[in-house]
């Protein structure tokens, strides 16, 4: 059977979600070709000559640009069976079954997709074939290291900058899925509902050395919490580094797991961390609440002085306008930042991201989200909603487009800044941050809709 994996979109990096099924689906004898669209083009040939082409859908972002590729897929190969797997999945199932796709495969997918592919071949698929394999697999997996050899070169990808070094290329791998907590908007419970799975320790250290040895100089773990398991996440950075010593990573980590796992902080930053992403979110103590985020504005302050305390760099991330933000809230939290020296820390598209609720969110429980929320925008994969105070819609549209602005980080902080206080930044904003803080430099994130530049190069 020949196998058309593609990917739309994940954050900059050689899809893991590619060269993982690519692997499972090798080993058992099947031709596999991957196409990574956020740096090669579709070739028809390579779609014409598919029985399987199936589409990992990671994020919003990539489900989104996916729907255009779905189409273009059809036309050049009506009789292809179509696939869609991946987070995004099953929470858009229907939608996706009403462009096309003939199987929706969540969790864990790799043994739904091999299941496919084998019935396929096999002639037991036909356009009236019911899905056998279970939409959302929660099994606990022995996996296999991802083929990397039919994925564009990691130089094609995101780069490490450093302000004052030469920039680095970076591999990207995941050491766990899935996650334990229930965080209302993220979109990761309604599918795992609070659990998760880890890949094994010598299968991820063997997929980081083939990176290596394709020229990476530092690694992403794209777990959606590294600490999840922090026992097994530690031992995989222990033998990293004492095999790589000079190799660098970065992770994402909740604040409550850095504060509830301190003591393994200094061994983060001696075993080569970089930099650690936290969802923050918010600076407001309500909103955290209603977000059920599990740590307060007080929790993430401690841990933003504990970093600077150990020469770490830690990498917040915000959700900035929800239907419970003010004006006086924003300026808070940009005058957060400044209090904290974090304004070189945070991406500008951080300062403008506006609350996405997706179809299966948590968020769905709360009667002030029902207050605010339209129809459900099917295309878009996402509930509209409106702020009670007209005035926030426009001051996120506003910040929105200065975050896309071509500037520092700085200058489009000021430029937010400006929009929201009367007073001038202190003196000492204008000064050089501490230290380079090092930064991937992909511009966009999971959650924000995709650009119109985006969706014109699919």
């Amino acid at each position: 059977m020949k196998v058309l994996l593609i990917s739309t979109y994940e954050l900059g990096h050689q899809p893991f979600g590619l060269a993982s099924p690519a692997a499972w689906l090798a080993e058992r004898g099947h031709e596999v070709a991957c196409v990574d669209l956020c740096v090669e083009s579709l070739e028809a040939d390579t779609v014409r000559e598919a029985g399987l082409v199936a589409f990992y859908l990671p994020m919003h972002t990539a489900t989104r640009l996916a729907a255009k590729a779905i189409d273009k897929v059809r036309r050049l190969n009506p009789a292809a069976h179509l696939c869609c797997y991946g987070l995004y999945a099953p929470l858009n199932e229907s939608y996706l079954r009403g462009i096309g796709a003939g199987t929706i495969l969540g969790g864990e997918f790799e043994p739904g997709l091999v299941s496919l592919a084998a019935r396929l071949g096999a002639g037991h698929v036909s356009v009236q074939s019911v899905q056998s394999e279970p939409l959302i697999s929660l099994d606990r997996l022995r996996f296999q290291v991802p083929l990397r050899s039919g994925l564009p070169p990691i130089e094609n990808y995101a780069r490490l900058q450093i302000p004052g070094a030469v920039s680095k290329r970076v591999g990207y791998t995941e050491a766990s899925r899935g996650c334990k907590h229930l965080c209302r908007h993220c979109p990761v419970v309604p599918v795992y509902q609070g659990s998760f799975r880890v890949v094994q320790p010598e299968v991820v250290l063997a997929d980081i050395r083939q990176q290596v040895a394709a020229g990476a100089e530092h690694i992403t773990f794209g777990d959606p919490d590294f600490f999840n398991g922090p026992t097994h996440a530690m031992r995989i950075v222990d033998a990293l580094h004492q095999e790589f010593p000079r190799l660098t990573y970065d992770a994402t980590i909740k604040i409550e797991h850095l504060l509830k796992h301190r003591e393994l902080l200094p061994r983060l930053g001696e075993t080569g961390c970089l930099f650690v992403t936290s969802a923050v979110e918010s600076m407001d103590d309500a909103v955290l609440a209603k977000l059920d985020k599990g740590h307060t504005r007080a929790d993430f302050i401690e841990i933003a002085r504990e970093f600077r305390s150990l020469g770490l760099t830690l990498a917040p991330t915000f959700i900035p306008f929800t239907p419970w933000t003010t004006r006086e809230s924003y300026r808070e939290l940009l005058a957060s930042l400044v209090d904290l020296d974090l304004v070189e820390h945070v991406a500008p598209v951080q300062l403008a991201l506006r609350l996405l609720i997706t179809r299966g969110s948590r968020l769905l429980e709360l009667a002030d989200i029902q207050a605010v929320i339209r129809e459900f925008d099917e295309p878009a994969l996402l509930y509209r909603w409106r702020h009670p105070d007209p005035a926030m819609d426009a001051l996120a549209e506003q910040a929105l487009r200065i975050a896309a602005s071509h500037g520092s980080r700085r200058e489009v902080f000021g430029c937010l800044w400006n929009l929201v206080s009367d007073r001038p930044l202190s003196e000492n904003f204008d000064l050089p941050p501490h230290a380079p803080i090092p930064y991937l430099d992909e511009p966009w994130f999971c959650c924000a809709e995709p650009t119109e530049e985006q969706l014109a190069h699919v």
